[in-house]
């Protein structure tokens, strides 16, 4: 884990979870390696006031998973919209997934909302984006990734 903590919402950001841009949301920023090469900075975005004084402000993982912790706290998976852009990397990017320079990120920014049409999570994921595979797999005896 690279930060879980409270940070002020981007635009971006804003808009899914539907919060003023500043706004203090929860975040949960954690940086993924190949062969000890960085690849990935997936941060986990909740609004504060719905899940501030829950467990997913600990700076340990989530066991067994995000999805089955806010089905814990009464949110059930609706649906979710997911926006794929490619982009010059800002300096704590290019830094932590240590780009040379020129070299492009792709951000995919999935936004998920409650059966209520809820915002309850949002996922930014930033690749490097020539040294990345999405592999995706289920949680051990959960049906949900």
């Amino acid at each position: 884990m690279l930060y879980v903590g409270l940070e002020p919402v981007s635009d971006h950001v804003a808009a899914c979870l539907r919060v003023d841009s500043g706004t203090d949301i929860v975040a949960r920023r954690k940086m993924m390696t190949a062969n000890d090469v960085p690849v990935r900075i997936a941060t986990s975005y909740f609004r504060a006031d719905l899940f501030g004084d829950t467990r997913l402000t600990e700076p340990e993982f989530v066991k067994p998973s995000l999805q089955s912790a806010l089905i814990a706290l009464g949110y059930s998976f609706g649906h979710a919209e997911e926006n794929l852009t490619a982009r010059s990397p800002t300096t704590f990017e290019r830094e932590t997934l240590e780009l040379e320079p020129g070299e492009w990120i792709v951000q995919v920014l999935r936004a998920s909302y409650s059966t209520e049409d809820t915002p309850i999570h949002v996922l930014e994921t930033i690749c490097a984006a020539n040294r990345h595979i999405f592999s995706i797999g289920q949680v051990s005896g959960y049906d949900e990734f």
